[in-house]
């Protein structure tokens, strides 16, 4: 692996997104020629990130058993200051099991252990992203990908997200006895801010600010994306009280 990246990209093939349809597929005209369709792994709307004749990039599988062998990776955004977003949602609880494995997040405190997809909640019925322990108090950590985005100010979510309201109050449960965090993985570099979504999921966004005034800490984290990898680059400034989200809606 590139050390400049905490994950490298496999050879990607570039071309334009003709449609995306049916939630999992894209139809996509590549470079050479052959319209091809790909298989999107992001079940979302997508907002900003699937307008058609965009540049995309995708991967090839070598699994002859693949229905659909590439896989949507990257669109380009934003024609005045061209991004990368990286929309495979496959790929953000991997990214973050290599940051984490490589102490990206000094306020994590010194955990020992990761262990991915921890039984947790109401009758042990939800899994949690990550479960870290070896510190002062075990951490559970959530993981949402985030691309949705209104000038500098990454959101989230794009769309209702009952599973993200469930997500929200249990970590609320866990308090006191463990830390709780949900981490906003930025798939794009050219964000500064984060704030929730109010506009499509308001019940969200008062989760969210019922939950942090109750103890759960929030991540967001940037990532600048390329077709050559993905790194970290620091932490967004999250929303003030109303301050980001008032600025969003006017």
């Amino acid at each position: 692996m590139n050390n400049h990246y905490i994950y490298s990209y496999p050879q990607l093939y570039f071309g334009r997104l003709i449609q995306r349809y049916k939630r999992f597929l894209a139809d996509i005209e590549l470079d050479s020629g052959e319209v091809i369709t790909a298989h999107c792994a992001n079940t979302g709307p997508m907002l900003g990130v699937s307008t058609p004749n965009s540049r995309v990039a995708v991967s090839l599988s070598d699994n002859k058993n693949r229905k659909l062998p590439y896989t949507w990776e990257l669109i380009q955004v934003n024609d005045l200051e061209p991004t990368w977003v990286g929309i495979n949602t496959g790929l953000p609880n991997k990214i973050i099991k290599i940051a984490l494995e490589k102490r990206l997040f000094p306020s994590l405190g010194n955990y020992q252990e990761i262990r991915p997809e921890v039984a947790y909640g109401k009758d042990k019925g939800s899994r949690i992203d990550f479960f870290l322990t070896g510190g002062e108090y075990p951490i559970y950590l959530e993981v949402k990908n985030t691309t949705w985005s209104d000038g500098k100010i990454a959101l989230f979510p794009d769309t209702v997200t009952t599973r993200g309201q469930k997500h929200l109050q249990e970590l609320m449960d866990v308090l006191p006895e463990a830390r709780s965090l949900m981490l906003y993985l930025i798939n794009r570099g050219d964000c500064t801010h984060f704030a929730p979504g109010d506009r499509a999921d308001p019940l969200y966004g008062k989760l969210l600010r019922q939950a942090m005034s109750q103890g759960v800490e929030i991540l967001p984290c940037r990532f600048a994306v390329t077709p050559e990898g993905v790194r970290f680059i620091g932490l967004a400034e999250h929303f003030s009280g109303e301050l980001v989200s008032k600025a969003i809606d006017q």
